[in-house]
């Protein structure tokens, strides 16, 4: 089966729209049969996301630091739930399990996880797409900084280019399948 890693918030956020839009790329992903892998918690968009896919019938891939899970916040109802030592093994066993990255609202551990993703593929760590879900705006600042970025010389267009922008999940899901098709000549998912 297909996997897309999914960073987003372990909290809520202020707009019900941020639910509304981890729900939607859920179903959207179990329609496609796409499984999806996250963070392992049951709280905040990431609870919504892998809810949502469960309800679908898909499956739900878990990646949880044992701090964690000692803090009661796994959801324990994934399809599988791996425990790890600490954050920079969780990101790495995600990126082993997914495909591609898609990230919806989320605070500094959302960025954390995007960045390092993109740093990744910069050195050829691994060649998966990443593609920011917009929900309300909520990206545009960080989309003009990397603009800003790219334009004072610290990132090259080819660069800047990489990451990818979509405001629903049928979108952010097609232009992540383009890309995977186009970094490996060919990978269809």
């Amino acid at each position: 089966m297909r996997r897309v890693a999914v960073y987003c918030g372990s909290a809520m956020g202020v707009e019900p729209a941020f639910a509304d839009m981890a729900r939607a790329l859920a179903d959207e992903m179990v329609r496609r049969r796409i499984g999806l892998v996250y963070g392992g918690g049951r709280l905040g968009l990431m609870g919504v996301v892998a809810d949502a896919v469960l309800a679908g019938g898909g499956e739900v891939h878990g990646v949880i630091p044992q701090a964690l899970v000692d803090k009661e916040v796994a959801h324990t109802g994934c399809t599988s739930l791996y425990t790890v030592a600490g954050m920079h093994e969780r990101k790495a066993k995600m990126t082993e399990l997914c495909d591609g990255f898609v990230a919806l609202p989320g605070g500094i551990g959302t960025l954390d996880e995007l960045f390092e993703a993109w740093t990744w593929n910069a050195l050829g760590y691994h060649a998966k797409p990443f593609c920011l879900l917009d929900v309300n705006g909520f990206w545009s600042g960080l989309s003009g900084f990397m603009d800003h970025v790219s334009a004072s010389g610290f990132l090259s267009a080819d660069r800047r280019a990489q990451l990818l922008e979509a405001t629903d999940p049928a979108g952010a899901l097609d232009r992540l399948d383009a890309a995977a098709r186009t970094a490996t000549q060919g990978m269809v998912w």
